[in-house]
């Protein structure tokens, strides 16, 4: 918890590319809006510029770097001033990484339910309900 999945497109050619975006999204996920790393899953996906549009070109033709970050949250764990605090940092930090971004660059927060939600075989308001009462939890 939480899972996060990040497919970007940049011309910046690095062997642990994908583990520095991995790593910059770990941080920065557990800094602002604290989530644990030690749960958090990461999948990390490039996309070729030549196959990414934003505004009618593709971003081979305009040189810039982009990503779309999806990250599933448990609803109500976050704050708007958390979310929007999350999106401003990725967006310096990736811009680093990449290189110049395209300004239609997007990162989804999606809170979801916690009876819909969770890891293990355990939903997020097991886990919850569960600390509360001080209680062992097994897998339904």
């Amino acid at each position: 918890m939480p899972l996060i999945t990040v497919s970007y497109t940049t011309s910046r050619q690095s062997p642990s590319l994908k583990a520095d975006i991995a790593n910059a999204v770990s941080e920065l996920t557990a800094e602002i809006l604290h989530k644990d790393p030690k749960v958090t899953a990461i999948i990390v996906k490039s996309v070729d510029a030549g196959d990414w549009f934003a505004g009618g070109k593709s971003l081979a033709e305009q040189k810039l770097a982009s990503y779309w970050i999806d990250i599933h949250v448990t609803e109500g764990t976050n704050t708007k001033d958390e979310k929007a605090a999350y999106l401003a940092a990725m967006f310096k930090r990736m811009a680093e990484i990449l290189g110049p971004l395209h300004p239609e660059t997007y990162l989804h927060v999606d809170e979801v339910k916690g009876d819909a939600y969770g890891f293990g075989g355990l939903t997020q308001e097991r886990r919850y309900i569960a600390g509360k009462l001080e209680v062992t939890l097994q897998a339904a």
